[in-house]
C-alpha cells in the first residue's frame, strides 16, 4: 500500500511540475486535472470516499471543463 501511495505522490508531483512548465495551455489544464484526479484517488485510499468523489467531480472534471472552455475562447498558446 505504501508503494502505491508513494507512486501516486510522485505522479502528482510530476503532473504539477508539468502543468507549470507546459507552454500549451490546454496541456497545462489537462496536467492540472490529472493532479486533481490523483488527489481524489489518494483521498479514497485515506478512507474518505465522500471527499474523493467531490474532488473528482468538482476538482478534476468541472474545473478542467471550465478552463478548457475559457482557453478555447481565447488564444491557445502563451506568448
Amino acid at each position: 500500500m505504501i508503494i502505491v501511495v508513494s507512486f501516486l505522490i510522485v505522479l502528482m508531483l510530476i503532473g504539477a511540475i508539468a502543468a507549470s512548465i507546459f507552454r500549451d495551455l490546454i496541456s497545462a489544464v489537462i496536467a492540472a486535472a490529472l493532479v486533481s484526479l490523483i488527489a481524489a484517488i489518494l483521498f479514497y485510499f485515506l478512507q474518505a470516499p465522500d471527499v474523493a468523489m467531490a474532488e473528482a467531480s468538482i476538482g478534476a472534471a468541472l474545473t478542467a471543463a471550465i478552463f478548457i472552455i475559457a482557453v478555447r475562447r481565447t488564444k491557445r498558446y502563451e506568448e
